[in-house]
């Protein structure tokens, strides 16, 4: 089976939202799904993009994904990218899928001079055992914390 990659672009909002919503099912999470497809295609494709996509395709379907940003490292002081989603449909997995979905990432943080890869898996996801047989690392000592729109909004008028 050949794997082609293909960077997404407007018309692919539709597919892009799928995949979005198939990742929240597969990680019992489809009631934290907020975003609309209208939210997707302005965030992602209008003129200031906050991320990419890039599909994998095998013939001439779009079988995987993964959504990718740039981030920073004062520590390296070059930039990094950060992995926020990676799906392979449940029937093209255990195919290299995911693995040629890290290496493009991989590749074109490299071609754009970037010093580090990071991403977020839930604990109980049998992928991390996938991650680190590329010669991932847990990063254990960290701990992520987060705040939502509202909390922001929060911390904000706290003034």
């Amino acid at each position: 089976m050949e794997i082609l990659f293909r960077h997404a672009d407007k018309e692919d909002t539709h597919h892009v939202f799928r995949f979005i919503k198939e990742l929240a099912e597969f990680e019992k999470m489809s009631d934290d799904v907020i975003a609309t497809e209208r939210l997707i295609e302005k965030n992602l494709f209008s003129e200031h993009k906050y991320a990419e996509v890039i599909f994998a395709i095998a013939d001439g379907e779009e079988v995987g994904f993964v959504i990718f940003f740039h981030n920073f490292s004062t520590f390296v002081g070059r930039p990094g990218i950060y992995i926020e989603d990676l799906f392979v449909k449940p029937a093209f997995r255990n195919k290299g899928i995911g693995k040629m979905l890290m290496r493009e990432v991989a590749r074109i943080g490299l071609e754009r001079g970037c010093g580090r890869m990071e991403w977020n898996v839930l604990n109980w996801n049998p992928a991390r055992r996938f991650y680190e047989l590329m010669g991932a690392k847990a990063m254990d000592e960290w701990v992520t914390y987060r705040f939502t729109s509202d909390t922001m909004k929060k911390l904000v008028d706290e003034e």
